[in-house]
């Protein structure tokens, strides 16, 4: 195997420097010498995964976020590697959260997942279509609809808010909020409960609708080639809880 992995916990161990004369806080320097390159996947290492090492994956590269224990990969070098040619191990569903840094919170780098954002995560026809590029075109094994906690746009449709485009936009997460019955209290983005509940019902409906409406990555799933997951991104502490 020609990949070699160096995690941040053994570099910021090689160079500390204290610079106590101008600030109390810890200046940390990387020897770039010191850092080991994480090759891109070739078609072949990807053809090789299953959906289920590439789940394993993403829980243990969240792990490792969570933990600050990233790795540490030369970007620069794996700009040049990917240039060509993309064999990624997952598609990703994000939303457009600044907050939700999607390579970082799984540890994982340039060329190793796809990522589609909208805000509030949810499945259109454009989703759709970049999900099946991904699967049945350039081999991902694994689909992960990626909600999170405090979302802004589960907000604005749990209130009912209406601006320009967004109104139109957030009628897609209104399924979510109808079938979120568990949750006492009021009815609106104030009730704590609320929101999580619909977050995790909008992952639901998301992973539901992906696989009812395309007949391309049914028949995927039906082979074993790939899977969907879903899972709620908790910004408070870095962990992804999986569906």
């Amino acid at each position: 195997m020609r990949r070699n992995i160096m995690t941040l916990t053994s570099l910021l161990a090689l160079t500390t420097i204290v610079n106590a004369q101008q600030s109390d806080k810890e200046t940390i320097e990387i020897d770039k010498d010191k850092i080991l390159i994480e090759s891109v996947l070739t078609k072949e290492e990807q053809a090789a995964l299953s959906p289920s090492q590439v789940f394993e994956s993403l829980r243990s590269g969240n792990f490792r976020f969570v933990s600050s224990d990233l790795t540490a990969r030369d970007h620069s070098e794996q700009i040049r590697e990917s240039a060509e040619s993309q064999y990624p191990k997952a598609i990703v569903l994000s939303c457009v959260d600044s907050r939700v840094p999607v390579e970082d919170v799984f540890d994982k780098g340039i060329g190793d997942i796809f990522v589609a954002r909208v805000a509030g995560n949810f499945i259109n026809d454009d989703i759709l279509g970049s999900m099946e590029f991904a699967t049945k075109v350039a081999g991902a094994k694994l689909i992960l609809v990626l909600g999170h906690e405090n979302c802004g746009a589960i907000h604005a449709a749990i209130d009912g808010a209406e601006l320009g485009h967004i109104t139109k936009m957030l009628e897609n997460i209104k399924p979510a909020i109808a079938m979120s019955t568990i949750a006492t209290g009021p009815r609106s983005s104030q009730n704590r409960l609320l929101v999580h509940e619909v977050s995790e019902n909008n992952v639901r409906l998301a992973m539901e609708k992906i696989s009812k409406e395309s007949s391309i990555i049914r028949e995927m799933m039906e082979k074993g080639e790939v899977e969907i997951k879903g899972a709620v991104y908790d910004m408070d502490t870095g962990v992804v809880n999986f569906l």
